[in-house]
This record gives C-alpha cells, sequence and structure tokens, in this order.
C-alpha cells in the first residue's frame, strides 16, 4: 500500500498564497493599527512559504517522468562515489533491513516529518527571532528553486538499480512512499539534489545560527538523521544529499552579497519593532507605504 499521508496539493497551496496577497493588499489600504500591523507580515510570510510548496509540488507535474538517461547518470554517481572510496549506500540499506522496527521508523520518517519540520521551524523563527528570519526564509527560496531547476537534470534513485543490490524499502515493506511511477508526491526520477536534505539543511542550521538552547543541537541532528534516511530507504546517493547542503550554501552566500549590495545603495532591512512604533506615531500613513518589503 501507499503510505498513507495527506498532502495539500500544489493548486491548493497557490490558491492560500493568493488570498495571502489580497489580504496584505486589502488590509494594506486600511487605518493603521496593532492588529494590521501583526496581520500584514505574517499573511506575506505565509504567502511565501505557500508559494514554495506549490512549486515543489508542481514540479511533479513537469516533463519528468521518463526515465531517459536517469540510469546511466545514476550508475555513474555510484561509480564516482566508489572512485572517491565513500561507502556504498547499500551497506548502509542491508544492515538497516535486518531490523523490521527500525526500518519502517526510518520510512515514516522520511515520508512525514520533513515538511512539518520545516513549517514549524518557519513559525518558531518568525515568532521568537524575527531579526534572522529574512535570511533563512531567502535562503529557502532560493536553494528550493536551484533544487527544482537542477531536477530537469534526470538521476534515478539507488532503488531503481536492483542490479546494485539496492531495493526499494518502502515498497519491500509494504510502505510505499510514491506509488508507480508518474505518481505520488514528488517526481521518482529526480534524485538530484535532495530536497528533503536541502529542507532539513536549512532548519538544522538555522537552529544554531538563531539559538542559543542547548536545545538547538538536538534539532541540528536533523539534517544528518535525514542525510542517513534518504540514503538508508534506497531514495537518494549520498552526492545528492551534499549538492543539496551545497545550494543552501550558494543560498545563504547569494543572501549575504544582496543584503551588502543593499546596504551599500542605501536600501537598509527593515526592523519591524521600529516600523511598529513609527506606524503607530503616524497612523495617518498606509501601511503599504510604511511597511517596505524585508528580505
Amino acid at each position: 500500500m501507499v503510505f498513507a499521508t495527506a498532502w495539500v496539493t500544489w493548486d491548493q497551496a497557490a490558491i492560500a498564497a493568493m488570498l495571502s496577497v489580497i489580504v496584505v493588499l486589502v488590509l494594506g489600504r486600511l487605518e493603521p493599527s496593532r492588529l494590521t500591523l501583526m496581520t500584514i507580515p505574517v499573511a506575506r510570510e505565509f504567502a511565501f512559504t505557500a508559494s514554495i510548496y506549490s512549486v515543489w509540488r508542481l514540479a511533479r507535474y513537469l516533463p519528468l517522468t521518463q526515465p531517459d538517461g536517469a540510469l546511466d547518470r545514476a550508475r555513474e554517481i555510484a561509480r564516482f562515489q566508489e572512485w572517491l572510496h565513500i561507502p556504498s549506500e547499500l551497506g548502509l540499506q542491508q544492515w538497516l533491513m535486518a531490523h523490521d522496527l527500525l526500518s519502517r521508523v526510518t520510512i515514516w520518517y522520511y515520508a512525514v516529518v520533513h515538511v512539518p519540520a520545516l513549517i514549524v521551524f518557519l513559525i518558531w523563527m518568525f515568532v521568537r527571532h524575527r531579526d534572522h528570519y529574512p535570511r533563512w526564509r531567502t535562503a529557502l527560496m532560493v536553494s528550493t528553486a536551484f533544487c527544482v531547476v537542477i531536477r530537469f537534470w534526470r538521476v534515478a534513485p539507488p532503488r531503481f538499480l536492483p542490479e546494485l543490490g539496492f531495493v526499494d524499502l518502502s515498497t519491500r515493506l509494504g510502505l510505499s512512499v510514491y506509488g508507480p511511477v508518474g505518481t505520488g508526491v514528488s517526481d521518482q526520477y529526480a534524485a538530484m539534489p535532495s530536497i528533503h536534505v536541502a529542507w532539513a539543511a536549512v532548519v538544522s542550521f538555522g537552529a544554531v545560527a538563531a539559538s542559543r538552547s542547548p536545545w538547538r543541537w538536538l534539532v541540528f541532528s536533523h539534517v544528518f538523521i535525514t542525510i542517513v534516511v534518504v540514503a538508508a530507504t534506497g531514495h537518494h546517493w549520498w552526492a545528492d544529499s551534499f549538492a543539496a547542503v551545497g545550494l543552501l550554501g550558494l543560498a545563504l552566500l547569494m543572501d549575504r552579497v544582496g543584503r551588502r549590495a543593499a546596504a551599500r545603495n542605501r536600501f537598509p532591512l527593515v526592523d519591524l519593532d521600529a516600523l511598529s512604533s513609527e506606524v503607530e506615531a503616524a497612523p495617518s500613513t498606509s501601511l503599504v507605504e510604511a511597511e517596505p518589503h524585508y528580505l
């Protein structure tokens, strides 16, 4: 059976994003108040997040479900990793298959955890660490865009290469995540890079960067657990994970360069707390004019 996970569809997420934009535009024309000042940033960020999710889901409908070249590239990655003397994902998968309960927990982690973890992280960052939030939201958007574009370069996951000894662990245990090729929540011939790992890296590195709580190290483990999980289940090569982390690093670098360029051109970032005081002191100013977008 296919793993029972109820996902919001791409069009539902797109509609939610558009409604949020409408809320921002309408409230921005009203008389400023504490309620509108609080609602507009939340609605705007929800629109960003829903848009990211919609693009990720929509990518499944792009013409990427044909295996042309995907299997050959997967074999090339396997040979390249062997040339680098990187331990094969096969050994990890075979060890996991000897532990039924752990195998099922691993599949559940792969199928369920990545999206809720990202949503919780974004809410936590927005509420508790607003000064760090823009940087990590932008990095999430840019790295996700990179992942979606690169996935046009088709690469099959290890589970599609039984001649190398790999199996589809999810299907073998009757807990298929995707179902037949061309169905399911994501494209199955788009293993490179791993969006699972990219999003987990945003959560882990973002938590360590923003928080000083000792619990941040528990969150930090999320990316490493995800890397192991995607390899052990046969859904990704090690290279897919390394590429995802590298893309996040590039996104963060682009964000830093962009902020420095904005500062040199006298386009400073907005301090929402200071903005709140300014708006309350000048109630006749439209929120749309008084609150410029921040990155």
